[in-house]
């Protein structure tokens, strides 16, 4: 009797140590775990603390672009506006100097033209 009681006190001892040793385990995993998780967010707080203030730095500076922009789209008007001009007197010019006045009161023929 007292050896079934020796083999079940012995046989439990070892199906206890055996969960002892697994949750030493779980606890070094957790450990681990929890020190990786420590270690990202220290990462992801030094990438992401200064977030807002670049955020707000990157309104700005598109903000500034943007009224730059609209003096350069401004100036960009005038410039074509007076091509267009200049291009229209051009043309005015060549349409008016390419014909030929006559020089005296009387109307020049076809056929008095040579060519």
């Amino acid at each position: 009797m007292v050896m079934v009681v020796v083999g079940i006190n012995t046989l439990i001892s070892l199906i206890l140590l055996y969960v002892a040793w697994r949750i030493w385990k779980l606890k070094r995993l957790i450990v681990f775990i929890g020190d990786r998780l420590t270690a990202y967010e220290r990462c992801s707080h030094e990438l992401l603390y200064k977030a807002p203030e670049n955020i707000y730095l990157g309104q700005q500076n598109i903000y500034n672009l943007r009224q730059g922009n609209q003096s350069l789209q401004t100036q960009l008007q005038q410039v074509r506006q007076i091509l267009s001009l200049l291009l229209l007197g051009q043309r005015t010019w060549r349409r008016y100097s390419r014909k030929p006045y006559p020089t005296s009161g009387k109307k020049m023929s076809r056929k008095s033209v040579k060519p």
